[in-house]
């Protein structure tokens, strides 16, 4: 059944945006970049100044740093932590395996970089590359390697289900659906004007995918500055999202890039350009800001690192443990911060600030 709620947060509703096609992208997209901004400011006084929307409320801030490390291997894109908290992090051609503490482990060397990771009920780990996934058992010894996706493919997100797994392939702007044997079965997310599906608007390689407790996807579509819930078969059954620069809203050309769930059904959510990660509550109202601009690396990146070979390697990424706390992964400087709730956070101000 369709919800009603984000029609409410996002000004467009889905039938409007197949009248408007793609192009529907350049509506919601029209922020300029921070940086773009910032450098009109300097040569347009009267130009609007995104400084003031790096400074968070500390109202807002309802979480604290209670640990922090650094990737023990250069080029970290991705990170997942599985039941037992253990911590992964795809790091050039490897994925190392690291306690609650940092110290690593274990480690599993791949032939090519790997792009994104994720870790099923029972151990098994599914590591994506630019064009295909393999499986590795709980040893770290490689079970399977799946078919190449077809078309200009590249893979940025994975979730693991029961009897299904899920690629989100940015180069393709595709959900890919796949039993756990690798047969693929499904495509999410293309779009449908019969099934009121716009289409997933991807501007750079930052698309991820998370399989939520209600039995329904979550998939961030960046270029159009929002979250949507699909069924496994494909059908789109809300969203909800907002282009703002403003606290509760996303930003620039593409956000947010990459997407985690809590236990209770909440979403974090982490945004480039304003490097900002945040808390909205199942309905897709904003709740609380885990980190702000300021506690990153770079608040004026505005896309993607590259690796050594050239290629997206994504700027912020996170997981989330046993305990709700957030880890957080700033590509730039290699490191990961662990943050948890305050015992007592202020109430938040008023949320809508419009630019």
């Amino acid at each position: 059944m369709k919800n009603s709620f984000d029609r409410n947060l996002d000004p467009l509703t889905r039938r409007q945006f197949l009248h408007q096609g793609l192009g529907g992208a350049t509506l919601l997209g029209g922020l300029l970049p921070p940086l773009a901004q910032a450098a009109s400011a300097r040569d347009n006084p009267f130009s609007y100044n995104l400084e003031r929307y790096r400074r968070v409320d500390p109202k807002w801030l309802h979480y604290q740093k209670v640990g922090s490390f650094l990737s023990p291997r250069p080029e970290p894109r991705r990170m997942a932590i599985d039941r037992q908290d253990r911590i992964y992090l795809a790091a050039g051609r490897e994925v190392v395996v690291l306690d609650r503490q940092g110290i690593p482990t274990a480690e599993i060397q791949c032939d090519a970089p790997v792009r994104c990771i994720a870790v099923a009920a029972d151990g098994a780990r599914y590591l994506g590359f630019k064009d295909h996934v393999e499986v590795f058992d709980a040893k770290g010894q490689r079970t399977g390697r799946w078919d190449p996706v077809a078309g200009r493919p590249f893979l940025t997100g994975l979730a693991v289900g029961e009897n299904d797994v899920f690629a989100a392939d940015s180069g393709n702007r595709v959900i890919l659906r796949y039993d756990r044997s690798g047969t693929l079965i499904g495509r999410i997310g293309e779009r449908n004007r019969d099934r009121e599906i716009p289409g997933l608007v991807v501007p750079s390689a930052c698309l991820d995918v998370e399989i939520a407790r209600d039995g329904l996807l979550r998939v961030n579509n960046p270029g159009r500055h929002r979250v949507e819930t699909y069924t496994f078969d494909g059908d789109l059954e809300l969203f909800w999202g907002r282009p703002s620069a403003a606290i509760d809203g996303f930003c620039g050309c593409c956000n947010p890039v990459n997407l985690e769930l809590l236990p209770d059904g909440r979403y974090v959510t982490f945004e480039k350009g304003l490097p900002r990660v945040k808390v909205y509550d199942a309905h897709g109202q904003l709740e609380s800001v885990v980190a702000g601009p300021d506690q990153f690396t770079d608040p004026g990146n505005v896309s993607p690192a590259l690796d050594s070979e050239g290629a997206p390697a994504g700027v912020l990424d996170g997981a989330i443990d046993s305990q709700g706390r957030i880890y957080t992964l700033d590509v730039a400087s290699r490191r990961v911060d662990i943050l948890q709730r305050k015992a007592d956070p202020q109430p938040p101000p008023p949320a809508r600030d419009e630019p």
